[in-house]
């Protein structure tokens, strides 16, 4: 049970498994978002190029019913008229096919940023268990597909039947109308219907993209021990970690205790902290801390001082000030230089050496 436990996806996903996943294509990305960007830029091209859209249409079956009386027919006029065809209706539908490609290009970049990858497109193996297939049928995913689809098949129908409702008492004028009013009103009914139903589809798709990014979260969520191998990959095993900077520390503090029999003197507090000093006249502009520890390190600096007759002075301030201010191999501030030459001449004295 505890190993169970252990392997739940409890833990937020680390930068490097977003990465991951970006960089393979999983991203939170909802097709009803997608899908009200692209109705949305398709209206936009019917409402500023519809009028011109239909008027070439006209003219275009106006122009194919002229040229297409079969005594006339031959092989060079049917290849003309098929590139004809093929031109006009590409002049008709282009605009709207770049429109919506742009629309498709937005709608996600604005969901995701920019991402261009092949990875998704990649043939997977588990994608042909059926086992894995009939688990699709009956998940969450699938559950919120149908009740969206559901919604939207609703919101469509629900819009449409007030539109059209609202627009009965209209209907008898009609009769007296000409076939090109009664198709202008059809288009602007057409457009209010659909424009009203983005306007709804707004929501769906704002609420099926936060659920698309919850689910996300989700399936991007790792257990503790992920965690701790994705750490081990990318920064090393702590273990191994703990043991190189414990071997590192041991090396540093016997270099260190190295230079203690080389020191003037060990400023001490007394038991507590040890500093041990040197002072070179003629290589140093100033006295240089070789050596310093707290606890069992300064026990060990003042034994080395003891067995190799360098001298111990206690100044509780000093080495205080000292430990706190100067690291090892540093030289003394010169706001100490007072403090720091009243000990060595101190301890010259002791020695019979020259005084400061």
């Amino acid at each position: 049970m505890a190993d169970d436990s252990f392997q739940e996806k409890t833990e937020a996903p680390t930068p490097k498994k977003r990465s991951k996943a970006r960089s393979e294509g999983q991203v939170a990305v909802s097709k009803e978002a997608g899908a009200v960007f692209i109705l949305f830029f398709a209206l936009g091209v019917f409402y500023f190029a519809g009028v011109k859209m239909l008027l070439d249409l006209d003219i275009f079956i106006r122009f194919m019913l002229e040229n297409l009386a079969p005594d006339e027919l031959n092989i060079e006029r049917l290849t003309n008229l098929l590139l004809h065809t093929i031109k006009q209706i590409l002049s008709i539908l282009i605009p709207l096919f770049v429109a919506v490609i742009i629309a498709a290009i937005v709608g996600n970049i604005a969901q995701f940023g920019f991402l261009f990858t092949f990875k998704p497109l990649a043939p997977k193996m588990s994608k042909l268990n059926p086992i894995s297939g009939m688990k699709k049928f009956v998940s969450l995913k699938s559950l919120v597909e149908v009740v969206k689809s559901i919604l939207k098949v609703g919101i469509i129908g629900g819009v449409s039947y007030v539109m059209v409702k609202k627009e009965i008492p209209a209907f008898p004028a009609l009769i007296h109308m000409g076939v090109i009013d009664i198709l202008a009103y059809i288009g602007i009914t057409s457009f209010k219907i659909c424009i009203y139903t983005c306007l709804v589809l707004i929501i769906l798709a704002a609420l099926d993209y936060a659920y698309q990014k919850w689910e996300f979260e989700k399936k991007l969520k790792m257990s503790k021990q992920e965690i701790k191998e994705e750490t081990k990959q990318t920064q090393g095993d702590p273990l191994v970690k703990s043991r190189i900077r414990k071997a590192q520390m041991e090396m540093a503090l016997r270099r260190m205790m190295q230079d203690v029999p080389k020191a003037d003197v060990v400023i001490t507090n007394p038991t507590h902290l040890a500093i041990a000093l040197k002072y070179d006249i003629k290589i140093m502009a100033a006295p240089k801390v070789v050596a310093k520890g707290a606890g069992i390190v300064a026990e060990r600096i003042r034994e080395i001082a003891m067995e190799n007759n360098v001298p111990i002075v206690e100044e509780k301030p000093l080495a205080q000030v000292l430990y706190k201010a100067v690291e090892i191999g540093e030289s003394i501030p010169a706001d100490l230089y007072k403090a720091v030459a009243e000990v060595l001449a101190y301890v010259y004295r002791l020695k019979g050496k020259k005084k400061l």
